[in-house]
């Protein structure tokens, strides 16, 4: 976080000098500010959920309120989100207006025990604070390439100042949006494995949220679905996995399943 926060301060300052710094830092705030109290509402407009009762979901919500009694959270509020693509996500400001969602594809998917697995994992996030985390480092990676571009289309009275050098300029503005998105992901992989711990202790067995993950992400490879990138860190497995062509490992939102359920595995022989 202190790594986006500081290149969001310099690209400000290379394009304004310390006036600049001064603007971005207040947009950055302004931004987290906003995001904080509408991260939930925004993230279920990304994936076009829609919020479910007791009596529309019972099996569901029993399941949550269930597992949110063993983590020692309140009730979140349960969603289901109309995408084939078995996925799951939590999302929301804290643990008193959180959200977690569930699409129609994976409760076809899973047995109930692997969908329990599941549920905790993302009532793991919610306890962990993962989803404010995430969306943060999300808006301020974002603002950044807003940052840069602006940068790259308009030039920087910093450098009209100084007499800088146009090339370095040239390279900052292309290369902060890449370091901000390698950071960004790098905080969503490691969330992912801490949720996978906390979850499995919260289920009380590690097993059946390994055996979901490895059904969830070769099925999320045969079928697409429909999100904006923004917010593919928030889901279980990577949404956008059928879109994939020979990413690397470093530029992924998400650690690789083997590597999780490998751990999940040792989690249960130690267990």
């Amino acid at each position: 976080m202190a790594g986006l926060t500081g290149l969001f301060i310099a690209l400000g300052a290379w394009i304004g000098g310390q006036s600049g710094m001064v603007m971005a830092l207040v947009f950055a705030v302004a931004l987290n500010f906003i995001t904080y109290y509408a991260s939930s509402t925004i993230v279920l407009r990304m994936y076009g959920a829609k919020v479910v009762t007791e009596r529309e979901a019972p099996d569901l919500y029993a399941m949550v309120d269930r597992l949110r009694q063993r983590a020692s959270l309140p009730m979140p509020t349960v969603a289901i989100a109309p995408h084939a693509q078995p996925n799951a996500f939590a999302t929301g400001r804290n643990p008193e207006h959180a959200v977690v969602c569930v699409t129609d594809g994976i409760v076809q998917l899973l047995s109930p025990d692997e969908l329990e697995g599941v549920i905790a994992h993302e009532l793991a996030h919610i306890k962990n604070h993962d989803m404010l985390l995430q969306t943060i480092a999300a808006t301020l990676a974002g603002a950044i390439s807003n940052l840069a571009n602006f940068a790259l289309f308009f030039g920087s009275a910093q450098h009209d100042e100084d007499g800088g050098n146009p090339a370095a300029g040239l390279l900052m503005a292309v290369l902060a949006p890449i370091a901000a998105m390698l950071i960004q992901f790098a905080i969503s992989r490691s969330r992912e494995f801490k949720a996978d711990a906390v979850g499995a202790e919260i289920a009380g067995r590690p097993l059946p949220l390994a055996n979901a993950l490895r059904k969830m992400d070769a099925t999320a490879r045969k079928i697409p679905m429909h999100v904006s990138p923004a917010a593919a860190p928030l889901a279980i497995v990577n949404p956008l996995a059928a879109y994939g062509g020979g990413i690397t490992k470093l530029f992924s939102t998400h650690p690789p399943t083997a590597e999780r359920v490998a751990r999940l595995e040792l989690l249960a022989k130690a267990a």
